[in-house]
């Protein structure tokens, strides 16, 4: 009796192990609309097999979603970079066929894709922002305020050549100087009252979950150091100091990169981890990334979006 018993569950176990899991299956990831990801500073779509969304597209794409990636300059300022892509977002649509998009945006990427969705809300379905400098960053604060211009240009600028090379970009044109700016607390209080849409009106709440018809979303992390074997932790670690025990992700506070609706801004990961880079080494005791994406991906779905 009993060895009948343990072959029966032996063989539901074999045949459960064959099921995709919901957050695999076909379909679990097929939005309405096209899922539009857009990096942050420095950014590229990829060098070589380095994805700056890490593995993430493809991971949505294998769940049924249509996924694109931009290239908007990796330094430049926020209406610059907004102005990129509204052109790479009209390229998607005419590719797609679809109506409308649906942005995720990294870091810059978020008030750049903000930037577009107020200008031209008939093209976005959605706004998401993925650890966004929405209200300013005491990174770009102190590197405004300390560093000369003609240093930030110099380095920036280069930096931002060297990408370019590297992803065998468009040449796209560089100022890290309005980079340093647009991501500052003054810059970010300019342009938010140009373009409120979805910012929290209170120091840390939520902002309006919808506006002209685009949905506003948002997550981030609040740890510096999450894996040991990630190159770039200590420099995000001690870069977390500037913050003065404030909740933040090592480059961006909690509290700014509230957008519309949060999900969460407490993940146990850091700014880089968010788009599981550095190649995917992240925090192993927390949701990995790529989880996040296809659990939002799923969340739009079901707001028909």
């Amino acid at each position: 009796m009993k060895s009948r018993m343990w072959k029966c569950l032996a063989a539901s176990l074999a045949v459960a192990s064959t099921l995709p899991l919901a957050a695999h299956a076909v379909g679990y990831t097929q939005t309405k609309y096209p899922i539009v990801l857009v990096h942050g500073l420095f950014g590229f779509d990829n060098i070589g097999p380095v994805d700056y969304f890490y593995g993430i597209p493809a991971d949505l794409r294998a769940g049924g979603a249509n996924v694109y990636v931009t290239q908007v300059s990796a330094a430049n300022s926020t209406e610059v970079r907004g102005e990129q892509l509204y052109w790479e977002v009209k390229r998607t649509l005419a590719a797609s066929g679809a109506q409308k998009v649906n942005l995720i945006g990294h870091s810059h990427g978020s008030p750049t894709s903000r930037y577009v969705a107020a200008k031209w809300p008939g093209m976005v379905a959605s706004v998401t922002s993925v650890d966004g400098v929405n209200k300013g960053s005491v990174i770009a604060d102190v590197l405004v305020n300390v560093a000369p211009s003609s240093v930030i240009a110099v380095i920036g600028n280069g930096l931002q050549s060297l990408i370019s090379f590297l992803s065998g970009g468009k040449g796209l044109p560089a100022n890290a100087v309005a980079a340093a700016n647009s991501l500052s607390t003054a810059g970010t209080l300019k342009f938010n009252a140009s373009y409120p849409q979805g910012v929290p009106t209170s120091a840390c709440g939520e902002g309006a979950y919808v506006v002209n018809n685009v949905a506003y979303y948002s997550w981030s992390g609040a740890k510096g150091v999450s894996n040991a074997l990630d190159v770039t932790d200590p420099a995000i670690g001690l870069l977390s100091l500037a913050f003065f025990g404030a909740k933040n992700d090592g480059l961006v506070s909690s509290c700014s990169s509230r957008l519309g609706r949060v999900i969460r801004d407490d993940y146990a990961m850091n700014h880089l981890d968010a788009v599981n880079q550095t190649v995917g080494i992240v925090n192993l005791f927390e949701t990995n990334p790529k989880t996040i994406f296809r659990t939002h991906a799923n969340r739009l779905q079901a707001a028909g979006l």
